[in-house]
Parts: structure tokens; sequence; C-alpha cells
């Protein structure tokens, strides 16, 4: 049986389904400004565990905004069974079967479903957000997250934890719209 090393420890920390979901937020979130370009991306990629170098084209960038685009449809679903359906509509889009890859043993074991290890940044982007975020619908029996509910603010965010429903991206816009609430009613 082999033994689980630390680095192994860390990598599966940094590629955990909470945390690819928590970098599909942070790409729908990038993605969605136009003039974004291919730094900003690599920087978000490398943020969330991506190592070497990470040359984006402009064509890439914009398959991933289009995926990204896709992705939001899911946080935007008005509920569990909506997020559901919209799942398994991009999931019948991910042309891999599902599969376990150690990248040639540069990594530990992780589930992929795109086509193959050297996949377009587009599928890639797909299929790894489609896995954790199903993974979330699932285990929790609810909408993986939201759009914030702010005025201006089109952020998608992930709901985590019990409690009540959040609705916004962020205490800044939560305050934000308190206050401007109070404001109104004064």
């Amino acid at each position: 049986m082999g033994r689980v090393t630390s680095s192994a420890y860390e990598w599966s920390t940094r590629h955990s389904v909470l945390t690819n979901a928590r970098r599909t937020a942070a790409l729908v979130n990038v993605l969605s400004e136009e003039d974004t370009g291919p730094e900003a991306v690599a920087e978000v990629l490398r943020a969330y565990g991506e190592r070497g170098p990470l040359t984006l084209t402009e064509a890439e960038v914009s398959a991933l905004r289009e995926v990204a685009r896709e992705l939001r449809t899911v946080f935007a679903a008005d509920g569990t069974d909506a997020a559901a359906e919209a799942l398994n509509q991009l999931l019948a889009r991910t042309p891999g079967a599902l599969r376990l890859s150690a990248h040639q043993g540069g990594t530990p074991w992780h589930p992929h479903l795109d086509s193959s290890d050297e996949a377009p940044w587009g599928e890639w982007f797909l299929a790894s957000s489609c896995l954790a975020l199903m993974v979330l619908v699932w285990d929790q029996q609810r909408p993986p997250g939201g759009v914030c509910a702010a005025d201006r603010c089109t952020r998608v965010y992930l709901a985590q934890g019990s409690g009540m429903a959040r609705r916004y991206c962020s205490r800044r816009c939560a305050t934000r719209s308190r206050v401007a609430a109070h404001r109104a009613r004064s």
C-alpha cells in the first residue's frame, strides 16, 4: 500500500474539490471582464496551483471566456434542480470519460473528465469545473453558489457552510447593499 507523502497531501489540498470550485468562481469572475488578458488569467491559475510557465494566447482566453459564460448558468440557477440540470447539460459536452491521471507520475492520482492530459484550456476548464461543481451539488444537495445580489455587481461566489443562504460575493457588497437600503428608507 502506498504511503501518502507530505508533498502529495499538500498537492491534494491545493487540488481538492473545494479548491477547484473556488478556482472556477475566480476564473468566471476574472473572465467576465472583457478586457482581461492572458496574464490576468494565468495569475488566477497560478494562485490555484498551476505550475510551470503559463503562456496563454488570446484565442485560449477567448475559449476560457466562453466556458466561463456557460458556467455562470450554474451559479445563476434558481434552486438545486436548476443547478443540476445546468450541470448535466454542460457535462454532456465534456469529451472525455471520467478517468484518473497522475500526469505521467508528476502528480498524485486525481480525476479528469477532459479528453487527455494535454487537452486545450477551454476543454479542461469546462471538464474540471463541472466535476468540482457536480460533487458540491451531490454532497450538499443545493446549488454550489450564486451571483451577487448587490446592485452593479455580477461576481459569482461559492455558498459554503450551513446557516442562512448567502446572497453577496463579499462582506463589502453586503454592507453597501444594507447601507443603500437604509438610506433609501430614510
